[in-house]
C-alpha cells in the first residue's frame, strides 16, 4: 500500500478498518477537553468500558452473599480463574491445562525459576540480554545469589554490537552455543521493552535445548501483542503481566505458562499452597500437597477475584477479536506510523532514528525513536498537547499504536502536532 500523509487518507484508513468500532470499547483520558492520542499501551492499557461491570459483578455478590460468593456467586469464585484457560491458551498458544493466572509478573517469574533453575557444579549459568528491563536483572541476580553464585560469573549477557541498537540472532544462537555445557537456563524478554525487538522466541528455544538448557521467556511486552505458539515453540516456562496490551488495570494479575511435559514431573522443586493442590480434596485439609495437574498446581494462595475481574473483561474481548485480527491492524497502524515519522523528518531539521527494527517480522506494536537534537522539551510539548507518549533516557521516546483503541488519523494528528513542536 502507498500511504499518504494527509488527514483525509487516514479517515480512510479508519473507514476501512474492521476493528475501529472497538475504540469506542475505551476510555480515554482528556486533555483541554479533547480526547488524547494514547501511545502508552505498552506500559499501561486504556480501561475498557465494560470493565466495570465485572467488578461491580464481584462487589455485589460479596455483598448480597458475603463467603458464600465461593460457590453461588454468578461467576464463583472458587473456579473463577478456570475462565482464564480456553481464552489464554489462545492468545499464547497453549492448551488450555498449560497456562493459569496468579500473582504479578516478578512473583510469578521467581516462583517458576524455584522449579526451573537447578544448578549444578557445571551447569549453573543463566544467559539473557543486556539491558533487560531492571525486574528481571533483580530477580535472576537474587536467584543466582540465593544458590550460592557470584552474579558476574553466573549470568552472562548478550551484548548489541558497537554501534547497533538491536541484538543479532546470530549473536544470541552463537552465545548458548559457546557457553554450552555450562549454561542451565536462557530468560529472555520476548519483546525488549527499550528497542521494541522481537525475538524469535521458537529458533533461540530450540537453541536453548540443545545446549541442555531450560528455556523460559518474560512476556510483558508480548502477550497480547505478537503471535505466540508457546506449546509447539517447546518453551518450558513464561509469565507475562495483563496490564500493557491486555488492558487489565495497573500492576494487575499475571499469567504463566508451563509446558505440558512438566506436569507430571515430581522432581522439579516449587513453592507450595493450598490453592495448588488437588482440587477435589482442597477442603478436606490434608497434610500433603498433592498438586493440582497443570499450570494451576503452581497456584499458591486463592485468588485475587477484584483483580482478576478486569482482567477477565480483556480477555473476552481478546477472545471475541482474535490475535490474527489485532496482528494485521497492529502491523499496518505501525507500518504508517513509521511512514508519518519519516515524512515529518524531511520537513524539521531534527533527525529521527527509529531504534525498533524495520523488518516487521522482528518488530511489534512499538517504535522506539531516537530524537537526535531535541530533548525533554519536546517530550513535555507532546503530552501537554495531548500526546501521551514515553519518555527514556537519554532522548527517545516510545509510540505504542495498540491496534484495539489508536486509530490512523491518530497517526497523522501526531505527526502535525510533533512537527509543531520542533518548529515551535
Amino acid at each position: 500500500m502507498t500511504f499518504q500523509n494527509t488527514r483525509d487518507f487516514a479517515k480512510q484508513l479508519d473507514a476501512q478498518d474492521h476493528l475501529a468500532k472497538y475504540r469506542d470499547e475505551f476510555i480515554f483520558p482528556k486533555v483541554d477537553g479533547k480526547q488524547v492520542i494514547y501511545f502508552t499501551g505498552n506500559s499501561l492499557g486504556l480501561q475498557p468500558k465494560r470493565t466495570k461491570a465485572y467488578v461491580d459483578e464481584v462487589m455485589e455478590d460479596w455483598a448480597n452473599l458475603a463467603v458464600e460468593g465461593h460457590f453461588y456467586a454468578e461467576k464463583p469464585w472458587w473456579d473463577y480463574h478456570e475462565r482464564f484457560a480456553e481464552p489464554l491458551s489462545k492468545i499464547v498458544g497453549a492448551k488450555p491445562s498449560e497456562v493459569t493466572v496468579m500473582n504479578t509478573l516478578t512473583v510469578n517469574l521467581h516462583l517458576l525459576m524455584v522449579s526451573f533453575y537447578r544448578p549444578q557444579a557445571k551447569r549453573y549459568k543463566i544467559l539473557c540480554e543486556a539491558k533487560a528491563f531492571p525486574s528481571d536483572q533483580y530477580m535472576i541476580q537474587s536467584q543466582v545469589r540465593h544458590h550460592g553464585y557470584d552474579p558476574n560469573d553466573a549470568i552472562v549477557e548478550i551484548h548489541r554490537r558497537e554501534g547497533e541498537h538491536n541484538i543479532r540472532l546470530e549473536d544470541i544462537l552463537a552465545k548458548i552455543k559457546e557457553v554450552g555445557e555450562e549454561l542451565a537456563m536462557v530468560l529472555i524478554g520476548g519483546v525488549n521493552y527499550y528497542t521494541g525487538q522481537v525475538f524469535d522466541i521458537r529458533k533461540i528455544t530450540r537453541a536453548g535445548h540443545d545446549a541442555g538448557a531450560i528455556v523460559g521467556w518474560d512476556l510483558a511486552h508480548a502477550a497480547g501483542n505478537i503471535k505466540l505458539e508457546l506449546h509447539d515453540w517447546d518453551v518450558d516456562f513464561a509469565a507475562w503481566c495483563s496490564y500493557k496490551y491486555m488492558n487489565s488495570g495497573p500492576g494487575n494479575a499475571s499469567g504463566c505458562f508451563i509446558h505440558e511435559r512438566h506436569h507430571a514431573d515430581k522432581d522439579l522443586n516449587r513453592f507450595a499452597g493450598w490453592w495448588g493442590h488437588n482440587k477435589a480434596r482442597r477442603f478436606k485439609m490434608e497434610p500433603d500437597f498433592d498438586p493440582v495437574q497443570g499450570a494451576d498446581g503452581w497456584q499458591i494462595s486463592n485468588l485475587p477475584i477484584l483483580t482478576l475481574a478486569p482482567y477477565l473483561a480483556s480477555v473476552e474481548m481478546f477472545a471475541a477479536v482474535g490475535m490474527e485480527a489485532l496482528i494485521k491492524k497492529r502491523d499496518n497502524i505501525t507500518a504508517y506510523l513509521e511512514f508519518i515519522l519519516h515524512e515529518i523528518d524531511k520537513e524539521v531539521d531534527s533527525t529521527f532514528e527509529i531504534i525498533t527494527p524495520s523488518n516487521p517480522e522482528e518488530r511489534a506494536s512499538q517504535l522506539s525513536v531516537f530524537l537526535h537534537g531535541e530533548g525533554r522539551p519536546l517530550f513535555e510539548y507532546l503530552m501537554k498537547n495531548g500526546v501521551i507518549t514515553d519518555w527514556r533516557e537519554p532522548n527517545v521516546i516510545r509510540l505504542a499504536p495498540v491496534p484495539f483503541y489508536c486509530s490512523y488519523e491518530d497517526m497523522y494528528e501526531f505527526g502535525q502536532i510533533l512537527k509543531k513542536g520542533i518548529i515551535g
